[in-house]
């Protein structure tokens, strides 16, 4: 994909693929057979949509970064460099609107709003606060329950004993649906996480909570708010099964929710998988220079090789992803996956443009505040 000096990490604008790591990301795909039977299940028009939603992620993330640059709105939270973690949990799941599973994303993962069906028009609706915004302007935390999402809550890891509801309520009916949400590792350290977590085990209920381990809470490093080196036995404590998978890697990520989404469906309670990544920038656009602070730049360095849609981009383009005509398998698909950026691109593009202009909308009346609060309904 094209890289972006004034927007991407320098790690990303400078970024070329390494074979070691092409080697050992060709080798975690085979490294679990039962996922490796997943993966093996997608089409190639299946692997190009995830593709497209890492893509739609990113370059909607860079569009907001550039609002920001542009003065249209002051700042974004964006989720450069843990794409995947998102993109590859929900691409696992039965997305069918109001009728299929439902997720809870943190802010982080706004990326599951459009790869559940939301139009991305409504992302940027959302930032601009206009009032045909899914929340009437009212709120930045993007989701909508007819496709299937949740809207994030500003406390993290309150969303989970939210989640924790729907997941009941499909035990209570009977439905083969699943619940997901994730987990900071920061907010791991509140106790409606662990609260969520032992409830969801005592009742076995369809739940996978995927902890999002991007190293840092806000601006505190891992190792100094928590003692293990990873979560990858945090789910023990409850009698939760457990999985861990390479945030990085969309496919990895993928085939574990499906595994745990399946554990669920057959009634084997709620699912745990740490992902590890990696935040790339700030907690959002106005800490980047402290958040780069944070780290020692060998830790960007190591996570920004890592990048994953350029890993993923690579992978793609060994593989015979069916499309027509002659010529080497590489350059052929290269050029197909061109073709989808480009494609991305212009429905950024729309749905941006669309967006800006819904603010010569009229705002809502003062009257219309407390609709949809507490199941108020228009008088």
């Amino acid at each position: 994909m094209r890289r972006y000096a004034a927007y991407d990490p320098p790690e990303y604008v400078s970024w070329r693929p390494d074979r070691g790591l092409l080697e050992e990301y060709r080798a975690r795909v085979e490294a679990h057979p039962d996922r490796q039977r997943e993966i093996a299940g997608l089409t190639p028009e299946a692997h190009l949509a995830l593709y497209r939603g890492l893509l739609r992620f990113r370059l909607g993330d860079i569009a907001l970064a550039r609002w920001v640059k542009q003065g249209v709105i002051s700042k974004a939270w964006l989720a450069t460099g843990e794409e995947a973690v998102t993109v590859g949990a929900v691409h696992a799941l039965d997305r069918r609107g109001a009728e299929g599973d439902i997720v809870g994303p943190m802010i982080r993962n706004q990326g599951a709003n459009h790869e559940m069906g939301v139009p991305l028009v409504e992302l940027f609706r959302t930032y601009l606060a206009t009032p045909d915004s899914p929340t009437g302007g009212r709120d930045l935390h993007l989701g909508d329950l007819r496709h299937g999402v949740c809207p994030p809550i500003s406390m993290v890891a309150t969303l989970s004993t939210v989640m924790n509801g729907f997941a009941l309520a499909f035990r209570i009916r009977g439905e083969r649906r699943v619940a997901l949400t994730w987990v900071g590792d920061g907010a791991t350290k509140h106790g409606e996480a662990h609260e969520a977590f032992a409830f969801a085990a005592s009742l076995a209920l369809p739940i996978v909570f995927i902890i999002q381990n991007n190293q840092v809470a806000l601006g505190t490093r891992l190792d100094q708010h928590h003692v293990q080196p990873d979560f990858s036995d945090l789910g023990a404590a409850y009698g939760i099964p457990s999985r861990t998978a390479d945030g990085n890697h969309v496919l990895d990520v993928y085939a574990a929710t499906r595994l745990a989404a399946e554990s669920c469906r057959a009634g084997g309670g709620p699912q745990l998988i740490e992902a590890r990544t990696f935040r790339m920038g700030g907690h959002a656009t106005h800490d980047v220079r402290e958040a780069r602070a944070t780290f020692a730049p060998r830790l960007f360095e190591y996570w920004g090789r890592r990048d994953p849609i350029g890993m993923y981009e690579e992978y793609l383009a060994g593989m015979h992803l069916g499309a027509p005509g002659d010529g080497e398998l590489r350059t052929r698909n290269l050029a197909r996956l061109e073709t989808v950026e480009r494609e991305v691109e212009m429905e950024i593009e729309e749905a941006a443009q669309a967006a800006l202009a819904s603010r010569e909308i009229r705002p809502s009346p003062g009257g219309t505040a407390g609709f949809g609060v507490y199941g108020q309904a228009p008088a």
